[in-house]
């Protein structure tokens, strides 16, 4: 592929290839959430070309796991030579020095300076279900706290703790016992009235009182809680920001109440939003931080990084067989050491305040853009009819990522009506300028 951050579109996709693709997957692969034809075949940096040979602008990032891009140099070397010595050798009954290397790395860049275990997992939604069994075991307790909006997975206890879309509990009643959603201090819609960007301390409060009143005063004993989940950055329920001192009230209430705090970082860590993790923009210390997409870029690889004194203490409770895979966990290292070595983490401050300020200039143009909202290099816009009633433009927000892509920039939707902006965090200026291009040309056809 060409280093270049100009797409090339030879055939509207989904071209001959693509389509042949495309059936056979309908024919033999289970539906799931595939929103664009387009069929990857290779990809360098923040470039993907497809299977009939056009290229693209990924402002995606294989939904925030390529935080350093495409095929990385580096991780693609690290990868290689751990595959030609060992893969696999049951870390769940054996010893690799490769995953006790990783966990120490893991608890240093992590928030916190006390002592942390590392439990290696497969996927965000695994991190989720190892951080349900943590507090379960360590507390007693058996029911949690998490929020409207929320996405932790799709499993059957971190889908209970999902409160993004219907579609994701549908069908599957019961799922996890025990959990309870409040409202998230959403600054753009909430169900308090109260505009967030001009009163965000307002609704912090407003949130707090709403779960010590009514939820711990009326129905909930906070006693029984044995953890509330906390996304820093609303992921699939739209890129939301809470108000910046949400987070240590909500801290303190749990610290009040013996609750433990397990911040999801899932999409959001590993320097996605212009921090290593996004709960440091809010000065907070979580009990526990579940990770995974970003860790291992590209390779499927999470964990659960907690507070060391709520380890296990029997062996057994809890594992699995592929978690710290070697070839994984040798990617996630070398992931890391790239992340560092490159600035990846300042570039993504950087380069999200300038793909910000674009954004921005298209909302000032463009009166179907009701929102922009972010941190970092993870930004969304929320589409709507008309700004004062806030209506959805669903509709209209899926035909501007159809445009985008037909013209050369890959995006995904988030939220209701919303489009996430999540490139790998080595962006350059270039990169945004004409993506931001495309995205202009896509609002002004629809």
């Amino acid at each position: 592929m060409k280093d270049s951050f100009k797409p090339e579109i030879r055939v509207t996709p989904p071209g001959p290839e693509a389509k042949k693709i495309i059936e056979r997957d309908s024919r033999y692969i289970a539906t799931s959430t595939k929103c664009s034809p387009v069929v990857g075949k290779r990809g360098s940096g923040i470039m993907l070309e497809d299977v009939d040979g056009n290229t693209y602008l990924d402002f995606t990032s294989g939904i925030g796991v390529l935080n350093t891009g495409h095929c990385h140099p580096e991780v693609v070397k690290a990868v290689q030579e751990q595959t030609a010595n060992l893969m696999h050798f049951a870390g769940t009954d054996f010893y690799y020095e490769i995953q006790a290397t990783l966990a120490q790395r893991l608890s240093e860049i992590t928030p916190g300076d006390h002592p942390k275990k590392v439990f290696y997992t497969n996927s965000g939604a695994e991190s989720n279900e190892a951080a349900i069994k943590v507090a379960k075991f360590h507390t007693g307790r058996k029911q949690f706290l998490a929020f409207i909006g929320a996405f932790h997975g799709r499993t059957a206890g971190a889908g209970a703790l999902t409160a993004s879309k219907p579609v994701h509990r549908n069908h599957f009643f019961p799922l996890m016992p025990g959990v309870n959603h409040v409202p998230y201090p959403n600054p753009y819609r909430n169900p308090f009235g109260i505009d967030g960007y001009e009163e965000p301390e307002a609704l912090s409060d407003a949130v707090i009182s709403f779960i010590e009143d009514y939820v711990f005063g009326t129905y909930l004993p906070p006693q029984e809680v044995a953890a509330l989940f906390f996304e820093p950055v609303q992921g699939e329920g739209g890129y939301i920001v809470p108000p910046a001192d949400f987070a240590p009230k909500l801290k303190k209430l749990a610290e009040e109440h013996g609750i433990l705090f397990v911040s999801d970082e899932v999409q959001a860590g590993f320097g996605r939003t212009g921090k290593m993790f996004a709960i440091e923009h809010y000065g907070v210390v979580p009990d526990i931080i579940a990770i995974a997409k970003g860790m291992g870029s590209g390779l499927p690889i999470g964990a659960i990084v907690f507070d060391a004194k709520l380890d296990f203490t029997v062996k057994g409770a809890h594992s699995n067989t592929y978690g710290g895979n070697l070839v994984a966990s040798a990617s996630s290292l070398a992931t890391i050491n790239v992340i560092q070595k490159e600035g990846l983490v300042e570039n993504a401050a950087l380069m999200g305040k300038y793909l910000k300020k674009r954004l921005l200039e298209l909302q000032e143009r463009f009166e179907i853009i009701g929102d922009v909202r972010g941190l970092g290099l993870m930004l969304a816009t929320e589409f709507v009819k008309d700004r004062k009633t806030k209506a959805y433009a669903v509709q209209e927000r899926d035909r501007i990522v159809e445009e985008s892509y037909r013209n050369g920039l890959l995006l995904l939707p988030c939220g209701t009506s919303g489009i996430r902006y999540i490139p790998p965090l080595n962006v350059k200026e270039e990169a945004i300028d004409n993506a931001m291009d495309i995205l202009e040309g896509a609002i002004r056809r629809v």
